[in-house]
């Protein structure tokens, strides 16, 4: 005991003195189970709905009602036509849409089968199986006496609810997360612990070069695991490619830059692997848990949502799954591809900025 006390001692001042290991030892497990314990349902409601009412009379105006009613379905804008609804769900702006026929007051009076349809963006298989499970109990208690209303439910994009064709796609942005994150995160960390960063600093090599002489190469290899995601994908498990490679490929590149900038910055907080490690798990999590990729961010709290807007993989999902799955183009993606070049700029600035050709 007498020399294992003074070890024991060495060890704890040794971690009050690493502050940032401290932190991710004590402080980040309990921001995460808060943050995840709160965040993380499957319980779909408030799926944005549009409505195209050709009936417009009271009779569809109460289905309407009945449908918001339900908690389930958030009544977002009214439209005039079938493109319309096809433009909202490929924006993103409707998940769902309910869809009244001309004749649907004339059957309700005449006592007659009315029928309306429900049409919902199944790329999602979660978030589509409980809207179409909502959207089926709407039409139960009004079939219960007579079959006064058929409501006939569609899924779009993915008929079959097939799982395989939500998360494959999705995995091409995690695992890009994962790689670029892990590698670039621990780049300047390593010239520290092994002692090259003296010799980078003797050199005429700027900042900005040693940075992008960091990241570019990997720029290449993020390239290389879409392809071959992509490849095996359809091979193994069907996963369709209804829209532009080239426009995807295009669009990955802020997103892999995205990344690399995030790893960068991660490397100039940190001193050692270890902490570049923890911390880099630290940004995974949220990007899996919160980003869309398990979990529909419909069944989210506010908090939750908003802390996903932050996280560049948020936006490469829905360009991911917008191209792959809807065969969508650039008219209805931009806004995922602005935000994404804004966070690529933005990241590398600031790892650029706080990078110091030192070895303190």
């Amino acid at each position: 005991m007498s020399t294992l006390w003074p070890m024991l001692w060495k060890e704890f001042v040794q971690m009050r003195r690493d502050r940032l290991t401290l932190f991710m030892m004590i402080g980040v497990p309990v921001v995460q189970l808060l943050l995840f314990g709160f965040a993380i349902k499957t319980e779909v409601r408030h799926v944005p709905t549009v409505v195209l009412d050709d009936s417009r009379s009271s009779a569809s105006r109460a289905l309407v009602t009945v449908m918001r009613n339900t908690g389930n379905f958030d009544i977002v804008a009214q439209v005039h036509t079938p493109d319309a609804i096809r433009d909202a769900i490929d924006a993103g702006d409707a998940s769902a849409a309910l869809v009244i026929p001309p004749d649907y007051y004339r059957d309700v009076k005449r006592g007659h089968t009315a029928h309306a349809q429900v049409i919902v963006d199944a790329a999602d298989p979660l978030g589509s199986q409980a809207a179409l499970g909502a959207a089926g109990s709407v039409a139960q208690p009004m079939t219960t006496a007579r079959p006064a209303l058929d409501l006939r439910l569609r899924p779009w994009f993915n008929p079959d609810l097939r799982a395989e064709a939500y998360i494959v796609p999705g995995l091409i942005g995690v695992l890009l997360s994962l790689v670029m994150l892990m590698v670039t995160s621990m780049s300047i960390v390593r010239e520290r612990e092994r002692g090259t960063l003296e010799q980078l600093i003797v050199t005429p090599v700027t900042k900005t070069s040693l940075m992008l002489g960091k990241m570019l190469p990997f720029v290449l290899v993020g390239y290389v695991q879409v392809v071959l995601i992509l490849v095996l994908g359809k091979l193994l498990f069907d996963i369709p490619i209804r829209g532009s490679l080239p426009l995807l490929f295009l669009l990955t590149f802020s997103f892999i830059i995205a990344n690399l900038g995030i790893g960068l910055f991660i490397s100039t907080v940190v001193r050692t692997q270890a902490q570049a490690m923890q911390l880099s798990f630290f940004v995974i999590l949220p990007n899996i848990l919160l980003s869309g990729f398990m979990f529909p961010r419909a069944a989210m709290p506010a908090v939750a949502r908003w802390l996903g807007l932050i996280l560049p993989l948020t936006y490469y999902l829905r360009i991911l799954r917008g191209i792959l799955l809807k065969a969508v183009g650039l008219e209805f993606l931009w806004r995922d591809a602005l935000i994404l070049t804004a966070v690529a700029v933005t990241t590398v600035m600031i790892s650029v900025v706080r990078f110091s050709k030192s070895i303190e």
